[in-house]
This record gives structure tokens, sequence and C-alpha cells, in this order.
């Protein structure tokens, strides 16, 4: 299947659900795309030209990081440079008139409204936004101030169900549920939860599909093995054996040594 491009994306709202993956590694990325995964995201201090080879046809997002960047000239050469480097699309976490001047330049823009975890000490720490009216139509607001900035669209986290879903239906740009509900157009969660090797506290609104940290586990203490296997036949000297050198004829071998003898 092609790679989606922004109008394809918009052309799926309402269609059918989108989804999209953060990926860690460039083996995640490669089984994203493998797997159908329609969109994946990750920041722009990751290697973004092995994520881009690895997942060639899946819609690609880098995020810039919160702080790096004091200003929109700033924000728009970091924009660029990334897309370069085979981003599709820029998540920006800076104000709404940084993400206008990105919209400018025809960078594709993916914002965040609700719970936003670098901006959490306004919203009081790690929880959900937008439970009363009041706040609900604060975030709405959010929204469609991305949308009047020409995002093309917005991540929308721990955020009721209710409010998720008029944001979806009355604002044309896509939205990509984090603890959000299934009203959104595309769902977003970290592969790293999906496959179950997260070290700290996986989200209630994630879902873990595998124990990759057992197995991850079992890989290092089998890796400490090898490794131990390897010191001991390198000190018994039966390593390197005869099928890991090169050798020599003997008549090149008594030539060698006539030649060295001569020195």
């Amino acid at each position: 299947m092609p790679k989606l491009t922004v109008k394809d994306l918009f052309a799926l709202k309402g269609v059918r659900k989108m989804t999209q993956i953060n990926v860690h590694t460039e083996r995640e990325a490669a089984a994203c795309e493998a797997a159908g995964i329609d969109m994946i995201i990750t920041w722009e201090r990751s290697p973004i030209e092995e994520f881009r080879a690895a997942a060639p046809e899946t819609f690609f997002t880098a995020g810039l990081v919160y702080g790096t960047y004091a200003n929109a000239d700033e924000a728009i050469r970091a924009s660029f440079k990334l897309m370069e480097r085979g981003a599709d699309a820029i998540y920006c976490p800076m104000s709404l008139p940084v993400v206008e001047a990105l919209a400018r330049e025809a960078i594709p823009v993916h914002g965040h409204v609700g719970f936003v975890p670098y901006k959490r000490t306004w919203t009081g720490g790690f929880k959900a936004v937008g439970k009363d009216a009041v706040g609900a139509i604060d975030v709405f607001k959010r929204a469609k101030a991305y949308a009047d900035a020409g995002a093309i669209a917005i991540e929308v986290e721990l955020v009721p169900v209710p409010v998720a879903k008029e944001i979806t239906d009355r604002i044309d740009i896509i939205t990509v549920a984090m603890g959000a509900g299934t009203v959104c157009d595309a769902q977003y969660l970290f592969a790293k939860d999906i496959l179950g090797y997260n070290d700290g506290h996986i989200p209630r609104h994630a879902r873990t599909y595998r124990d990759h940290a057992a197995e991850h586990a079992r890989l290092h203490q089998d890796a400490i093995a090898a490794f131990g296997e390897f010191k001991a036949d390198v000190e018994a000297e039966s390593f390197p054996g005869e099928g890991n050198v090169l050798k020599m004829t003997e008549i090149e071998r008594e030539a060698f040594l006539e030649k060295l003898d001569r020195l």
C-alpha cells in the first residue's frame, strides 16, 4: 500500500479508524509498516533517517523537543531539516503562533490538547483534563485554535469521551486519541506499552499486547552466558579455531619465512 499523504489522512476522517505508534527502534518502525500501521511518530533526537529507511511507506511524524527552540524561525529551520531527513509531518510543542508560522510554510503540523505532559504544572500534574464544562470548553477552544492556525492533526490526551467526540465531529482536522475513547479519528500508543517493556508505570489508557520485558530479560541473561563462554574459550585458546583463521600453503609459508630471514 502506498504511503499515506496529508490529503489521504483527511479523506480517511470519518471513513475508518487510523493508528499511530510512537516507535523507539528501527525494528519497531519496520514492524509497524509490516503490520499496516498508518502513522509512526518519534522525537527529533532519534535516528530519523534509519527509521525512515525501516518504514519507507508509513506516514512519519517527527517531534520537536519542547524547550529546544526559542522562536518560530528556529522551529521552521529545524522542521525543514527533519523533513529533509525523512519526516512527513512535525509535532510542534510550541505556541500557536509558531504552529501558524510552520503551517504558512506548508509544513504539516501535529498539535496536542488535553493533558500535555511537559506542561502538566498548569493542569495540576498527571490527571485528565476537561472533566467539567468549563474545562471541556477550554479544551475545545484549544483544539479549534490549532485548526485555525493550520495544524493538520492534534493529539487528544486524557480527555472525556464526550469532549473528544465533539472535537472530532466539529473540527475538520485529524484527532489522535490517547486515553480519549474510540470516538477520535486515530488511536495512539507507545510501542513500549504495546510490547510490554515499559520500565515505568503503564498508564490506564494503554493496553499491553505482548511481554517483551520477559524476553528482553531472558536475552540479557543469555548474552551474559554467551560472553562468558567467549571469554573462557579465549583463555583456553580454543577460540579462534581452525574455521576462524586464514591459512597459507606450506610452499608460501616457507617462501615467507625465507624472505623474512633476509630482512
